[in-house]
C-alpha cells in the first residue's frame, strides 16, 4: 500500500463490497460511503446520517470481543519523528533490523518548486479474519479469544514464513534470536498490560496525538469518538482480502 493511493478520493464500487463487510462496518456504527482505487482504500462515515446506506439495519450492540481493541491513525498530524517506533522498539525488545510498525512516507508535488510530505503509519491491523492466521500450519499465530488481537506463540512457530506472505499490511518480520516471526501485537504483554489495557506504547510516545489506542465497545474513549463522528471520514486498508481490520485512518 503506498501513501499516493490516498490521494484519489472518487467514490467507485460501493455495492460491490461483500455484504458480510458491510454488516461488520454498521456494527460499529459506520456505513460504507465509497470504495476508492479499486478497493484498495475503503471510505466510511458514522452509520447515524447514514441509515440507509446499508438496508435500514441498526448498528448491533454486540461485539465480537471484550474489550474489543482498535487504533484510529490521525494520518495527516504524523510529522515522522518516530518517537513510536523507538518508544514500539525498547518496550518490545525490537532488534535494530526488525519492527513492529512502520511509517511509510511520499513526497508529492503541490506548487512550483514546492512539495509535500505525506506520513502514513502502518502496523498490524489485527484483523477479525486475519489472513495470517488462516495460513498458519502450527497455530502459532491465532487470535486471542478475549481481546481479538491476533498474538504470536513463538515456541509453536516453525519459521515457515506462511503467515509474513499472506499479511496485507506488510506488518511481520522474522526474529533471528528466537527463529520465529514477531509482529506488533498492541503491547499485550507488555505496555498494554502495565496500564491496564489503556495505552500502548506507540501512541503513548506520539507528541503528536497520531495513534489513538481505545476500545471499541466503549463509548466514552477517544477513539470510538474519532471513528463515530458524524462529520468525519474514516478509512480501512485493503479492505478488498476480506480481512476485516481493526486499525482505522481519518485526516482530521
Amino acid at each position: 500500500m503506498k501513501v499516493k493511493d490516498l490521494e484519489k478520493l472518487e467514490n467507485e464500487g460501493v455495492e460491490a463490497l461483500p455484504s458480510e463487510e458491510r454488516r461488520r462496518f454498521l456494527q460499529f456504527g459506520l456505513s460504507v460511503t465509497g470504495v476508492f482505487l479499486g478497493g484498495t482504500v475503503l471510505s466510511l462515515t458514522s452509520a447515524r446520517n447514514a441509515q440507509g446506506a446499508l438496508g435500514g439495519m441498526r448498528p448491533a450492540t454486540k461485539f465480537p470481543y471484550s474489550p474489543h481493541y482498535t487504533m484510529v491513525m490521525r494520518q495527516n498530524h504524523c510529522i515522522d519523528c518516530e518517537r513510536c517506533l523507538v518508544a514500539c522498539k525498547k518496550t518490545n525488545h525490537v532488534p535494530a533490523y526488525g519492527y513492529r510498525t512502520t511509517i511509510l512516507e511520499q513526497e508529492r508535488p503541490i506548487g512550483p518548486d514546492q512539495n509535500e510530505r505525506i506520513f502514513m503509519p502502518v502496523l498490524c491491523n489485527q484483523c477479525n479474519r486475519p489472513p495470517c492466521v488462516r495460513v498458519c500450519p502450527t497455530s502459532a499465530t491465532y487470535k486471542d479469544k478475549v481481546t481479538g488481537i491476533v498474538m504470536m506463540d513463538y515456541k509453536r512457530c516453525i519459521g515457515c514464513k506462511t503467515c509474513m506472505a499472506a499479511c496485507p499490511y506488510n506488518a511481520r518480520y522474522f526474529k533471528e534470536e528466537n527463529r520465529a516471526v514477531d509482529k506488533c501485537n498492541f503491547c499485550a504483554d507488555t505496555k498494554l498490560k502495565e496500564s491496564n489495557g489503556k495505552i500502548t506504547a506507540c501512541a503513548e510516545a506520539c507528541p503528536a496525538g497520531v495513534r489513538v489506542f481505545g476500545d471499541l465497545t466503549d463509548s466514552t474513549s477517544k477513539a470510538y469518538k474519532l471513528i463515530h463522528a458524524p462529520e468525519k471520514v474514516v478509512w480501512v486498508l485493503r479492505p478488498e482480502t476480506g480481512a476485516l481490520p481493526n486499525v482505522f485512518y481519518m485526516n482530521d
